[in-house]
């Protein structure tokens, strides 16, 4: 049995992860990981075969026309992490913490992370920072929480990186991304995003962590890749990142099928005698039959 053919059956958990990476890598295939955010992507994403779905704090950008990532609640995750899991049967489904979800007290943080297992469904979280979240990782895989770790650009720290750019260019930066990524790990994280480092960065981290490296903006050499769905289809408004392959122009699709539909029921054309309902047909009833009967004696 091939390799890719062992893993494209079954679910998807944490440990099938973990001994994907422990393959050499000639028997390993990259993990395929995306965003999803309501019922019928997930659906329609599970059954393409993506590995991992992230309910990404990305949908206040993408579907709640926010700027930034902060404003989103727990609350708002929850809500969508339910209906991914509900289009969810194969995918392993991994839930953001958003903001100020676990940067307070650690019971609390703790506690926000079982509500992400025990009222969404979710199979682990994600929270981003290196060294500074290792007591949390810690207590969350005590928990029995699988956790996601996230490093490089963290959108959550926007305000204190400045905007959103590259990290690890400098040489002191890239020893504080690799000693974060050690920190994530350390901790029991079973997998951790780099996102928007350079290649040749992720590709050292990769080579040195024992859990699979999930690049976003870090290059091909990462054990796995993600992006936000709505980049990948054309359904972003505004700048898309660099490392943002676009497949499909949804947008334009979705603007020119409802100027069809405008158009067609401005002209009457919508809906047709085919799409109407109608009253069914009168049924002869006994007294209008004609009896021509001759009577005899």
């Amino acid at each position: 049995m091939s390799v890719s053919s062992k893993f494209s059956d079954g679910k998807i958990t944490v440990p099938s992860l973990l001994q994907r990476k422990s393959l050499p890598p000639q028997d390993s295939t990259k993990i395929t990981c995306l965003t999803a955010y309501d019922y019928p992507t997930a659906r329609l994403l599970d059954e393409a075969g993506v590995e991992v779905l992230l309910v990404g704090d990305s949908l206040g950008m993408v579907m709640l026309g926010h700027e930034t990532t902060l404003p989103v609640t727990v609350d708002e995750m929850l809500h969508h992490t339910r209906a991914v899991r509900k289009g969810t049967r194969r995918a392993l489904v991994v839930a953001d913490m958003p903001f100020g979800s676990y940067h307070a007290e650690l019971s609390e943080s703790v506690r926000n992370a079982v509500r992400f297992v025990k009222e969404a469904g979710a199979e682990a979280v994600k929270v981003e920072g290196g060294e500074r979240r290792l007591e949390l990782i810690a207590r969350l895989t005590e928990a029995e929480i699988p956790v996601m770790g996230h490093v490089g650009l963290t959108p959550q720290s926007l305000h204190a990186m400045g905007g959103f750019k590259v990290q690890g260019k400098t040489p002191d930066a890239a020893e504080q991304l690799v000693r974060d990524a050690r920190a994530v790990e350390a901790a029991g994280a079973f997998a951790i995003v780099l996102e928007g480092i350079p290649r040749e960065l992720a590709a050292l981290i990769t080579r040195e962590l024992r859990i699979p490296t999930i690049g976003i903006g870090a290059g091909p050499e990462c054990d796995g890749q993600i992006l936000v769905i709505n980049d990948l289809l054309g359904l972003t408004f505004g700048t898309v990142p660099k490392f943002a392959r676009q497949y499909a122009n949804l947008s334009e699709i979705i603007s020119s099928t409802v100027r069809e539909y405008c158009a067609d029921v401005r002209r009457g054309n919508f809906p047709s005698d085919a799409e109407s309902y109608h009253l069914p047909e009168p049924k002869t009833s006994r007294k209008e039959i004609n009896f021509d009967v001759e009577l005899t004696d």
